[in-house]
């Protein structure tokens, strides 16, 4: 006989054991100290500069911004981002939902294999795809002098609109992949028996079960995908299509009057909030659940009989593309850069900048997450849980957005940390917060507060109790957060570039650099460095999850 147990609205859900009539109550905690609100409030007020800096740019220009925004060059680069974003995403939806589907519910022949390479290209930042795809594909590439033999003396041109989006989409589809075969895992089987049971045929189980309650899943990894997109700035660079970004920074580098960047960066977070509401929207409030609980059910293989090997000539040709092609243009280019002189010892000189400036800053996010997460968590209320979500605003805004706040921040109220490191650890707080409070929060959201309340009980101080018990039993979290803050600054590229200090190049910006002046071979060696430490960071995640399972 089940109990009903009441649960306070503000609570977590736990699961703890009840007192007993001769038990006594641990007292509830005390009210949140200054110093943890204070610090909560100034870690929130950061994460918004880059929104008050565009309210204020906005009110400097004044009427002038009616005339910026009239501009048929502003026009154009609206359409051809949107255009850019709905093209990557619908592409990258394809290809993400049906390869999430043959490696996690058919038989595929080396289905965990495929699982594991199809995903792989996440660890590509776009700009060293791009430039893949350029060396590769692009005028006097690989392929042109592999095909001149044969009388082919010129292929179409990747650049512009076509190149970039497929750069984008085999680069950003495993955010589909990855969402949508959890939520094939998730789903009930029971479902696609009643519809076999009514007369359904598998591409209509599929078509009227399946991709419904997919729904949410599709949408969160669409999601991810139209704000990368948006955001994305070495792939449209480098391949010269003319979206926000790329014009963002061309205006700011090469124009005296930067007003119209201040107005195209509006316009880009503008554009930004509609697709967030588009997204919640379209979400809605439909249930996916089931009512009861049920039994576990083991979900059944789809046999693709005839059409498994078009399914593997299929994997086979995404993964080549995605990643196969990244590999083997960056390891040709590494062999004709390996007797030039020195190329070494510099990629050895950025590779430590980039450690040093990605490390500082992991370190830095965890610090400025950890008062956040206590706030909202241990003292959940209003303005706890705005505090929360202003954390979250930076990383909804594009790395040169937020870099074009701080210089503007930075020139007027603190020049002595303009062009410092310090300002370039701060661009990545504000854009990389929200990986290390997820990871705390849910850290956090797993001990029981009756723990820290003991140690209370036993005469140990709110900062004693943090430093003996919360900390300790938040390691996986903290470590968590901190790779995770790590992998993508390392990958971070318009905030790097507009922030760096003076002679401060890091592997991002020198590959973008070399690839922008069709230096192929000095951008080798960065590249294949970049690759691994992201597969190596990516791999000391995925380990240590494993042993916290």
């Amino acid at each position: 006989m089940s109990a009903h147990i009441p649960i306070n609205r503000h609570s977590e859900t736990r699961s703890e054991p009840s007192l007993s009539a001769g038990q006594r109550r641990v007292p509830s905690a005390k009210r949140p100290s200054l110093s943890l609100r204070l610090a909560a409030g100034i870690v929130a007020a950061l994460a918004l500069l880059p929104l008050v800096y565009l309210i204020v740019r906005t009110v400097e220009i004044g009427p002038e911004i009616v005339g910026i925004l009239a501009r048929p060059r502003t026009v154009a680069v609206f359409f051809n981002s949107l255009g850019l974003t709905v093209a990557v995403t619908a592409s990258s939806v394809l290809i993400g939902v049906l390869l999430a589907w043959l490696t996690a519910r058919t038989d595929l022949p080396g289905r965990h294999f495929w699982s594991t390479v199809t995903c792989l290209p996440l660890v590509l930042p776009s700009y060293v795809g791009a430039f893949a795809l350029i060396a590769a594909l692009g005028p006097n590439g690989m392929l042109q002098r592999l095909l001149a033999p044969l009388g082919v003396e010129q292929l179409p041109s990747i650049y512009g609109f076509p190149g970039a989006w497929l750069a984008l989409t085999l680069f950003t589809y495993p955010y589909v992949q990855l969402s949508v075969r959890a939520g094939l895992r998730g789903l009930d089987p029971s479902l696609e028996d009643a519809a076999r049971s009514l007369g359904r045929t598998a591409p209509q189980v599929f078509r009227e079960v399946i991709l419904p309650h997919l729904r949410p899943a599709i949408a969160a990894g669409a999601l991810l995908v139209a704000l990368y997109t948006l955001s994305d700035f070495g792939a449209v660079s480098l391949l010269q299509f003319n979206a926000f970004t790329r014009a963002i920074y061309v205006q700011y580098t090469g124009a005296l009057d930067r007003s119209a960047a201040a107005v195209l960066a509006l316009l880009l977070v503008a554009l930004t909030f509609l697709i967030l509401l588009i997204e919640y929207r379209l979400r809605g409030r439909t249930r996916y659940y089931r009512s009861s609980a049920g039994a576990l059910r083991h979900q059944r293989r789809a046999a693709l009989g005839i059409w498994r090997y078009p399914a593997v000539a299929l994997c086979a040709i995404i993964s080549l593309l995605a990643l196969g092609v990244p590999v083997l243009v960056t390891g040709y280019w590494l062999l004709q850069a390996g007797a030039a002189d020195g190329q070494w010892l510099q990629s050895i000189d950025i590779t430590l900048n980039s450690v040093t400036a990605s490390g500082l800053a992991s370190a830095a996010c965890v610090l400025a997450a950890l008062p956040i997460v206590i706030y909202a968590v241990r003292h959940p209320s209003h303005s706890s849980r705005l505090m929360e979500r202003c954390a979250y605003i930076g990383h909804a805004l594009p790395g040169i957005v937020v870099a074009l706040a701080l210089v503007f921040f930075g020139a007027r109220y603190a020049p002595y940390f303009y062009q410092t490191l310090f300002m370039l650890v701060l661009a990545y707080i504000i854009l990389f917060l929200p990986l290390a409070v997820g990871s705390l929060r849910a850290s956090l959201l797993q001990i029981s507060p009756r723990i820290e309340e003991a140690a209370r009980t036993l005469g140990r101080t709110s900062k004693q109790t943090l430093t003996s018990v919360t900390l300790p039993l938040l390691r996986p979290g903290l470590f968590t957060g901190m790779a995770l803050v790590f992998l993508t600054c390392m990958k971070e590229l318009p905030a790097t570039l507009i922030l760096g200090p003076t002679g401060f190049h890091t592997l991002a910006t020198r590959i973008w650099g070399a690839t922008e002046e069709a230096f192929f071979a000095r951008a080798a060696a960065p590249a294949l460095i970049l690759v691994l430490v992201s597969a190596i960071s990516i791999w000391i995640i995925l380990k240590h999850e494993e042993g916290d399972a």
